[in-house]
């Protein structure tokens, strides 16, 4: 019977974290690693039948070890992002259909997002967790002999139209290796996976998420996060 996996990315360097932790995804949140409340989420869901987990390095696979949802996989990962989501395209089983792909660094994932954008998978074969831009946009257009960035022009984009992507994303097995395998042959560089797969002209399924769904990034982002799960939490 197919089954579905969830990757679960925790190999990022945190290099924009200045120092302030050791490893971004394992420094506790409201007293818990940050992995573990991606971990927590997924296992609620029932959503996926295998973890991939993807670490960093050999400290780290222990400490993710211990903290994995069952049954896992650890898989190393590369130097960029897409080559630890390539990494660990490459170790699942045949038997999977769909595969979720998450930065653990984004903690505040729901299972009912999960189970939804399960659903919508099955159906529409690829589909990303996102939110409505709401600032004002503007392109930056550098004249082509300009060296100062105040001559420059700038123009507006229209935001009804323009989405930030969020991390699940959840794909036929079948289409995001595809993908992938574009990207690597064209020797492309992708900021998310759903990028692999517009390569093919595929079209990929928006579910809006309402809720703040932030990705640790910077040493602010800490408290940030631990402000949204007191909240959460009602207290």
């Amino acid at each position: 019977m197919p089954r579905t996996a969830a990757i679960l990315l925790a190999a990022g360097s945190g290099s924009r974290m200045r120092g302030a932790v050791n490893d971004k995804v394992m420094t506790l949140l409201a007293g818990r690693p940050v992995f573990a409340y991606s971990a927590a989420a997924f296992m609620a869901s029932a959503t996926a039948d295998l973890y991939v987990v993807v670490y960093r390095d050999q400290r780290q696979m222990l400490e993710l070890s211990a903290a994995a949802p069952t049954p896992s996989v650890l898989v190393h990962g590369g130097r960029e992002r897409q080559d630890s989501v390539m990494n660990a395209l490459a170790a699942l089983p045949a038997d999977i259909q769909h595969v979720f792909i998450h930065d653990c660094a984004r903690p505040l994932i729901q299972p009912e997002q999960l189970v939804a954008l399960h659903r919508i998978v099955r159906r529409e074969q690829a589909v990303v967790l996102a939110h409505r831009v709401t600032d004002t946009i503007k392109e930056h257009l550098m004249r082509a002999n300009s060296r100062r960035g105040d001559d420059a022009r700038l123009r507006t984009l229209d935001r009804s139209r323009l989405w930030a992507m969020e991390t699940p994303q959840v794909f036929s097995r079948e289409l995001i290796v595809r993908g992938y395998a574009r990207v690597k042959s064209r020797g492309l560089r992708v900021t998310d996976d759903a990028q692999a797969v517009e390569l093919l002209g595929h079209p990929v399924a928006l579910l809006e998420n309402s809720r703040p769904n932030p990705k640790l990034t910077t040493p602010d982002d800490l408290a940030y996060l631990e402000f949204l799960l007191a909240a959460r939490q009602g207290t």
